[in-house]
């Protein structure tokens, strides 16, 4: 089995790929990160298809996908190309196809790429379990490979494009039953057609392996780059998370599932699927794609040095597994060690009225009763910050304020620190004293601090600085006979950083806690600080790397809290609330899903840690709440069928019903709690 990581996870360049041209906008090669959406309209109300993709063009959309299940939806997409052309908008079309090869072979006449789902556009999911011998599966190959061989040959004849787009959800029972639901049985099934585009040299293909899960689309999607380098396939990637949701959850977890994909340089066109107006869509997946084309232009200007750590980072890229280490209190809190990763907020400099502050926070802390701040830090720069930080924790108590106080201070400060706190953060650079050092440690040793050090080098992410400032840390560690001890990683690029320094303690034979802290930038909107911290911690969380996020208050304590439960819940390492996968909506579905969504969520999002899908119809809904404890799904006009798990436990209930059907559905299942 394949266990080398695709690429370089210390270094990470853009992956090469061809260039695969869907109208005249390339998509892969040196071309920029292409951003699309998809309709949410009638395909056949042609008039409302063409305004939407208008307003999703004007606001920056470079690719527009149509659903059209039907023969009748596909010769629509002729009519919609003309009524485009009418209104002088020039975009290429994408037709999204499921269970018919031809609509598929019409649609091929009016649009510049076909997207197809392997898993469904030859089989029929009906979740059977079938044991297939070799010759059986070969069998149903060839079957599959005739039904779409047709359109191959029609797409290479028109200069079309295609998009192999495995769903998680929607795998065939042919897959299932030999690979299981799993990121391989992904990768397997989109393969099956590649051969057939390959046999017919047909490469003009664009793969995607979407899932609503992120770690395990990342899972995919990594293994799909390392298959096809097997095979010397430079295919461009499709990058997405599949039935994200909305607001702030559909954002983190798009962030997350995208913008690791990215970070390991695996994408060449982004979707954000958000349960809302597709328009909307545009701006999250710009901003998420600005931030890392900015990070590919910086490593390519100045390629850091290609430095061993001595281990791999992690055993397999292509599972998770949450990194183990030794647990180290913090307070009456365990770090680390199989606890669950901690929440904790970074409060800044220690402020000048200790009383106020704690007000401030003990107020915002009590909007946010669902979730428990499990650390606090603030910044102790020098011997006169020492006093106002021993003010603060009295305020802090009197306030009930119980999250222990971590200190971040010079390691020079801490003989003076004493009993001021139960953890401190020491800076370690790689130009630091080993004298300093260890009479910090020593000094921690003796007051029964527990110390976190944060390996920091003014250079970046490159490893020779990082390792020499952690390998100074180390050896303060063992001069004053400490145990056990966190280090956390400055780097302006944290991802690579924090994968050098694990890499570099597995070498050594250390397990220390990992605390993840996102420093990010002032100057960023409120909405970029939440993309960004979900791409950077929401990665390494699926690297299975992380036992604290750290978020700054910038503004209300109880919003950044709740950002960092929102990035441990996306990253699925702790549920606090209900968790919705609701797909984004399209010509399919058969109610309003946004207003569906919102209203099932007013009524169901107390209920912590249960799963609730909510899917427009039957074409990934049933299969796409994989691991969802009920679903709510579209089988009609104002019709809806309730499934608890893959079971469908009611049909064809009128929609006026549905939403108290399922909540009754939810308590005779055990899992209702009435609300506050």
């Amino acid at each position: 089995m394949i266990r080398a990581f695709p690429g370089d996870p210390y270094a990470p360049r853009r992956r090469r790929t061809r260039v695969v041209a869907v109208g005249d906008v390339g998509v892969g090669g040196a071309n920029p990160i292409r951003v699309q959406s998809m309709t949410t309209t009638d395909t056949q109300d042609v008039s409302a298809t063409a305004a939407q993709i208008e307003r999703m063009v004007d606001a920056g959309c470079e690719i527009a996908r149509v659903t059209a299940p039907s023969l009748r939806d596909a010769e629509a997409l002729r009519e919609i190309r003309g009524e485009l052309d009418r209104r002088g908008v020039r975009v290429p079309l994408v037709a999204d196809i499921h269970f018919t090869p031809n609509a598929a072979l019409l649609a091929a006449e009016f649009v510049e790429k076909v997207r197809i789902n392997p898993g469904n556009y030859a089989d029929k999911k009906k979740f059977e379990v079938r044991e297939y011998s070799d010759a059986d599966y070969a069998e149903e190959l060839e079957r599959v490979a005739e039904r779409f061989r047709p359109l191959v040959r029609r797409c290479r004849e028109l200069g079309r494009a295609l998009r192999i787009g495995t769903n998680h959800g929607s795998l065939s029972d042919r897959v299932m039953n030999r690979y299981g639901d799993t990121p391989m049985g992904m990768v397997e099934s989109a393969l099956e057609f590649l051969d057939v585009c390959e046999q017919e040299d047909f490469r003009d293909v664009v793969f995607s392996m979407k899932a609503s899960n992120p770690q395990v689309a990342i899972q995919a999607y990594r293994l799909l780059a390392a298959r096809l380098a097997e095979r010397d396939g430079d295919y461009p990637f499709h990058v997405g998370v599949t039935e994200a949701g909305a607001g702030e959850d559909g954002r983190v977890k798009s962030a997350i599932g995208i913008g690791s994909l990215l970070e390991d340089g695996l994408g060449d066109t982004i979707r954000v699927s958000l349960t809302e107006d597709p328009v909307r869509e545009i701006p999250v997946a710009q901003a998420i794609a600005r931030r890392i084309e900015r990070r590919w232009r910086e490593a390519e200007r100045a390629p850091a040095p290609r430095l061993d750590p001595g281990a791999p980072f992690v055993d397999d890229p292509f599972e998770h597994g949450r990194r183990a280490s030794d647990p180290v209190g913090s307070g009456a809190i365990d770090v680390g060690g199989g606890a669950p990763v901690r929440a904790e907020l970074d409060l800044g400099p220690v402020p000048a009225s200790a009383e106020a502050a704690a007000w401030r926070l003990a107020d915002a802390l009590r909007a946010q009763r669902e979730i428990a701040c499990e650390g606090l830090r603030i910044e102790v720069p020098d011997a006169a910050a020492l006093g106002r930080s021993r003010e603060l924790a009295e305020a802090l108590a009197r306030h009930r304020i119980s999250a222990p106080l971590a200190l971040r201070m010079p390691p020079s400060l801490a003989p003076q620190a004493k009993d001021l706190a139960p953890r401190w953060v020491l800076r370690v650079a790689p130009d630091a004293d080993p004298a300093v050092l260890a009479a910090a440690a020593r000094a921690a040793v003796a007051a029964g601090v527990a110390v976190e050090w944060c390996v920091t080098a003014a250079s970046g992410t490159r490893p020779e600085a990082l390792f020499a400032a952690l390998d100074a840390a180390l050896a303060a560690s063992s001069d004053a006979a400490m145990p056990r001890f966190l280090v956390s990683i400055e780097s302006p690029r944290i991802v690579p950083a924090v994968r050098s320094v694990v890499a570099r303690l597995r070498a050594r034979g250390a397990a220390p806690p990992i605390v993840l802290a996102y420093a990010g930038d002032p100057a960023e909107s409120a909405e970029e600080a939440l993309l960004h911290a979900a791409m950077d911690l929401g990665s390494l969380l699926c690297d299975g790397i992380g036992d604290a996020v750290v978020l700054p208050v910038r503004g209300d304590a109880g919003e950044a809290l709740a950002l960092a439960y929102r990035i441990l819940q996306g990253a699925r390492l702790r549920t606090t609330w209900t968790e919705f996968i609701s797909c984004p909506s399209c010509g399919r579905t058969l109610f309003d899903l946004e207003e569906t969504t919102a209203r099932i969520q007013a009524q169901t999002k107390h209920l912590s840690g249960v799963k609730i899908a909510i899917m427009g119809c039957i074409v990934n809904g049933p299969g796409e709440m994989a691991d969802a404890d009920f679903g709510y799904v579209g089988s009609g006009p104002g019709l809806v069928n309730l499934y608890v798990g893959h079971e469908c436990v009611e049909r064809h209930v009128p929609q006026a019903d549905a939403d108290r059907r399922l909540v009754e559905l939810i308590r005779r299942h055990g899992r209702w709690v009435e609300p506050d």
